[in-house]
C-alpha cells in the first residue's frame, strides 16, 4: 500500500498488482459472468441525467451499477478493502473521500471507450477512480488496455499501456488524467469506481 500512495503522490496514478486475490476475483468475475447472462447490464452512455446518451462512437461496453442493499459477500470484500484505501488516501492527502460509487462493467469483444476525463461537466463529485480487473488469463494480443496519460491534463504526451490482469487495481486522479480502453479483442471485464467527495 505504502508504494501506491507514494506513486499517487508523485505522479497522480498507481497501479497495484494482486490487489485481490485469484479466489475473491474469479468469485466478482463470476458473479459479473451470471449477472450479464441474466441480462443484468444496459449499455453504458455518455454524460449525466437528462443529458444521458448512448454513444456509439464513443464508448461500447455494457454496465451494472453496485447496488449497496443486495451486496454480494464477494462486493462486501471488495468494499471493505476500497474503504482501506478510502481512509489511507485521506490519512495520506487530506482529500475529504466520503463513500464510493461504482459499477460492473463488461467490454464485448469489439467494444471500446475513446479518450476521456472521469468527471462530468460541472460537477466536482467524482475525486479518484478505481478500477480492478477480473480478467483471469488475460494474454498479450487480448486487448483491452488501459491506455492512460501519465501527466495531468495531457492527452499527447507520455502514456502508459496497463494489462488489464486479474486482481490488478488501477488508482488516478478523476479530473486529471485523460485514459481509454483499446478494443477488446475478447470480452474484457472490471470494476470501475469513484471515491466522492462531498
Amino acid at each position: 500500500m505504502l508504494d501506491f500512495l507514494d506513486h499517487m503522490d508523485r505522479f497522480g496514478w498507481a497501479v497495484m498488482l494482486g490487489c485481490i486475490g485469484a479466489e475473491d476475483s474469479l468469485r466478482l468475475r463470476a458473479e459479473c459472468s451470471l449477472a450479464y447472462a441474466a441480462g443484468g447490464f444496459r449499455r453504458a452512455g455518455v454524460g449525466r441525467g437528462e443529458n444521458l446518451r448512448v454513444r456509439e462512437d464513443i464508448r461500447r461496453d455494457e454496465v451494472m451499477w453496485l447496488q449497496t442493499e443486495v451486496e454480494s459477500i464477494e462486493q462486501m470484500a471488495y468494499l471493505a478493502k476500497l474503504e482501506l484505501l478510502r481512509l489511507a488516501l485521506n490519512q495520506r492527502f487530506f482529500l475529504g473521500l466520503f463513500s464510493f460509487e461504482g459499477h460492473f462493467a463488461i467490454y464485448p469483444e469489439g467494444a471500446f471507450y475513446k479518450a476521456h476525463l472521469d468527471r462530468h461537466a460541472g460537477t466536482s463529485d467524482r475525486l479518484v477512480t478505481t478500477i480492478l480487473y477480473l480478467n483471469d488469463d488475460w494474454q498479450p494480443g487480448d486487448g483491452g488496455e488501459l491506455k492512460l496519460w501519465t501527466v495531468a491534463g495531457d492527452q499527447v504526451g507520455v502514456f502508459v499501456l496497463i494489462e488489464p490482469r486479474l486482481g490488478t487495481l488501477v488508482s488516478f486522479i478523476a479530473a486529471d488524467h485523460w485514459h481509454e480502453v483499446l478494443p477488446a479483442v475478447k470480452p474484457r471485464m472490471s470494476i470501475t469506481g469513484w471515491f466522492l467527495q462531498r
